[in-house]
């Protein structure tokens, strides 16, 4: 079992699942340096960390077969949310510590407001990307496109 023995200042991706982990999850969000990273992939649930530029958002997207969890670790953006892609009419600005949840089937977008990158950590269920899965870049995800 990996124990948080602090999270080091420049941390290497790594994909801790499916084993178990107790980790300061604030930390390691507001660490990350990366788009979207994965810190934990298990059988039925993953949690990634992202960091979201200034200006640049998440994309628009729908998980038809998964719930998601958002939590704020840092920054502020603004989180729309619907039924459809045309009518996201779920609409707030957010930051520290708020969580934003998902359900199956909700189109979803998260766009930074702020003058510094959001930090955040998010939790899929079932997992949404292949184990290990790390993006440096929205471009680079946007290339693979697992989401």
């Amino acid at each position: 079992m990996h124990q948080d023995r602090g999270v080091p200042s420049a941390p290497a991706a790594r994909d801790y699942g499916p084993e178990p982990l107790i980790i300061n999850i604030t930390c390691a969000a507001r660490q990350n340096p990366f788009y979207r990273a994965p810190l934990w992939t298990g059988r039925d649930l993953q949690v990634t960390l992202m960091s979201i530029p200034p200006r640049s958002d998440v994309g628009l997207e729908v998980h038809t077969d998964l719930d998601q969890f958002i939590r704020i670790e840092s920054g502020c953006a603004l989180v729309q949310m619907g039924k459809t892609d045309t009518q996201l009419n779920c609409c707030q600005q957010v930051g520290e510590h708020h969580a934003i949840l998902i359900p199956a089937g909700t189109w979803h977008n998260l766009t930074n407001t702020g003058n510094v990158p959001v930090t955040l950590f998010s939790i899929y269920a079932p997992p949404q990307h292949p184990f290990g899965t790390v993006h440096e870049t929205k471009e680079e995800a946007e290339k693979t496109d697992h989401r």
